[in-house]
């Protein structure tokens, strides 16, 4: 099975699964190897005059009451999931939308990755730790990673797309 199909499964499977109230907005599933991603989506909070702080404070404190009432559902769906797609599920909420909305992941994996790192690289590493930006090597190479990935979205974007045509590509070819 391929990511795009398990991806598909576990998005339509959640889709369907989750209350409605869930969903002001259609859910956001993530998928990958270890875990899958749930972000729910609730609405806005609606506060006449506020300012931006005020604003946002109130979005915290939604995120924070759909996270303690949700709790109870979550973990059976969760657990439901998990024996279905063999994936830890890890939750999240956004409250309202576009680039003043608040979103907060809840749960989340933090897999280990064994990496070989040359000297240079390890320097780059351990300039980070060292200028404080970074507690550990580990800390700092998490660090590069959601760097790269904020700023090279597009490109990594581009280079899934390609990914998942070779897959097109391998599925269709000769019949062993």
């Amino acid at each position: 099975m391929t990511e795009e199909t398990i991806h598909e499964r576990v998005h339509g499977w959640f889709a369907g699964r989750l209350p409605a109230a869930w969903q002001h907005t259609p859910v956001v599933t993530t998928v990958d190897r270890e875990e899958v991603t749930v972000l729910l989506s609730v609405a806005d909070v609606e506060l006449a005059g506020a300012g931006e702080a005020a604003l946002a404070e109130a979005r915290a404190g939604r995120a924070k009451a759909v996270r303690e009432e949700t709790r109870e559902q979550r973990m059976e769906i969760a657990r439901e999931a998990q024996h279905r797609f063999e994936r830890t599920v890890s939750w999240g909420v956004r409250v309202g939308e576009g680039e003043q909305a608040h979103t907060e992941l809840w749960t989340h994996v933090a897999a280990p990755v064994m990496t070989r790192l040359r000297q240079p690289q390890r320097q780059v590493l351990d300039t980070l730790v060292d200028a404080g930006v970074a507690r550990s090597r580990s800390d700092a190479l998490g660090w590069c990673v959601r760097l790269v990935g904020q700023h090279e979205g597009d490109w990594l974007a581009e280079l899934r797309t390609a990914m998942e045509s070779v897959d097109d590509v391998r599925r269709r070819g000769p019949a062993a």
